[in-house]
Parts: C-alpha cells; sequence; structure tokens
C-alpha cells in the first residue's frame, strides 16, 4: 500500500460564534469555505477541508460521531482522505454520490432530509446537479449553510452568480424560491456560504439572512449572462 504524504502543517480553523468554526480556503475545492458546527448530537462538517495536520487535528478532537455533509460537487475535495481520518459517515444529495466510488459510509437522500432535530438539508440543484443547502436552527442559532447557491458579492451582501462552472442558471433561480418556501418565517438569521468569502471584508457570515433572501428578484436574473 502506498504511504499517505505528510500533510502541510496548515493552521486551525478559526472559532466565528459559540460552536462555529470556519476553516481556510481550501485550494482543492477552488478556494472554498467549510465550516464546522458543534451540535448537541455531535459535530457537523459541512464540505471538505484542505487535508493539513492543523485540520487533521482539531477533527480528531471532535470524537468519532461527527458527520459530513457535502453541499455540492465543488465541496469534495479530498473527501475519502477526510472520511479515512474522522471515520465519519458522508451525507451527500444522491445526484453526486457516483462521485465518490471508494468513499467509505456514503449516504445519500433526495429532495430533504433530516440529519437531527433542528438540522435538515434541501436539495438545492443549479450551481451543480446535487448542490444542497444545510438549515440549523436551535441551541447554536439560525444558519443557513448556502454552499455555493449564493456567493458574497460585497460585505453583507450575497447574489446568485452565473459563472461558466454553473450546470443549469433557471434552476439554480428556481432553487432559491424554493429555499424561501421551505425556511421557516424570519429564517435565517444569519447565511454561511461555501465559497468568495474574501468579498465580506473579513467577516465569515452575512447577517439578516431571511431579508436578503426576501429581496432577490429572481424574475431581473433570468437573463443574466456568465
Amino acid at each position: 500500500m502506498l504511504q499517505q504524504p505528510e500533510p502541510a502543517a496548515g493552521r486551525p480553523p478559526r472559532q466565528v460564534q459559540p460552536g462555529l468554526w470556519l476553516f481556510a480556503p481550501n485550494r482543492d475545492t477552488q478556494g472554498g469555505s467549510s465550516w464546522l458546527l458543534q451540535g448537541p448530537e455531535g459535530p457537523l462538517l459541512i464540505d471538505c477541508p484542505g487535508v493539513t495536520q492543523a485540520n487533521l487535528d482539531f477533527l480528531a478532537q471532535q470524537g468519532a460521531d461527527g458527520t459530513l455533509v457535502l453541499t455540492s460537487r465543488e465541496g469534495h475535495g479530498r473527501c475519502r482522505r477526510i472520511q479515512e481520518a474522522t471515520g465519519w459517515p458522508v451525507v451527500v444529495q444522491e445526484q453526486e454520490a457516483y462521485l465518490l466510488p471508494t468513499v467509505e459510509g456514503v449516504e445519500p437522500f433526495g429532495s430533504e432530509h433530516t440529519l437531527s432535530a433542528g438540522l435538515r438539508l434541501l436539495w438545492t440543484p443549479g450551481p451543480t446537479p446535487g448542490s444542497a443547502v444545510v438549515h440549523a436552527q436551535g441551541t447554536w442559532g439560525d444558519l443557513l449553510f448556502c454552499g455555493r447557491l449564493l456567493m458574497p458579492v460585497a460585505p453583507g451582501a450575497l447574489a446568485p452568480l452565473r459563472t461558466t462552472r454553473c450546470f443549469h442558471w433557471r434552476r439554480q433561480l428556481a432553487s432559491i424560491g424554493k429555499l424561501r418556501d421551505w425556511l421557516p418565517p424570519g429564517s435565517p438569521a444569519w447565511i454561511a456560504c461555501g465559497g468568495g468569502l474574501g468579498a465580506l471584508r473579513g467577516e465569515a457570515l452575512v447577517a439578516d439572512g431571511a431579508a436578503l433572501l426576501a429581496a432577490i428578484d429572481l424574475d431581473a436574473l433570468v437573463d443574466v449572462m456568465p
């Protein structure tokens, strides 16, 4: 068996709020951002952070009862390496489960999925075929982890972005409409994105998430070109 190369040292994730950590951008996922939410039933890792010694040490400290959720193929990174290090199951939307044939413990889901009380997933295709979001509501607050369905465009501002990597733009806009109907009234308080955080100028989360979602004019975005 080939020996795994020694991981780079890296830097540990930073705590953003009580029970919430943000990992350094991961070059294996085009600079994507991964999050860890510490809930009452164990840690929830959202997308794969870089395989660095600092990240592996941090994940090892979280215990064996965690779960890894992938919000799209853009967040897979070195999923097998992370899963082997943690032993955690990997929850992924069924459209993209086939991309992980060598990963143990893959648990596909369809349109919606409940991980535990206050932790729900919704399939939001558009950025990729299997894009999904995670809504966390409970003792840790009211957070929406939106993957790359919405992206930072300025401090305190998010928008759907039509890029050359976009799978299906109209489906992405339709997914935002579906998301607004799916969320409880007044939710979310905060939105955490899966990439592009540099546009937030040092901030990690975007506040007033419910108002931000409600203000997006989906009809005006239909003919936007990449």
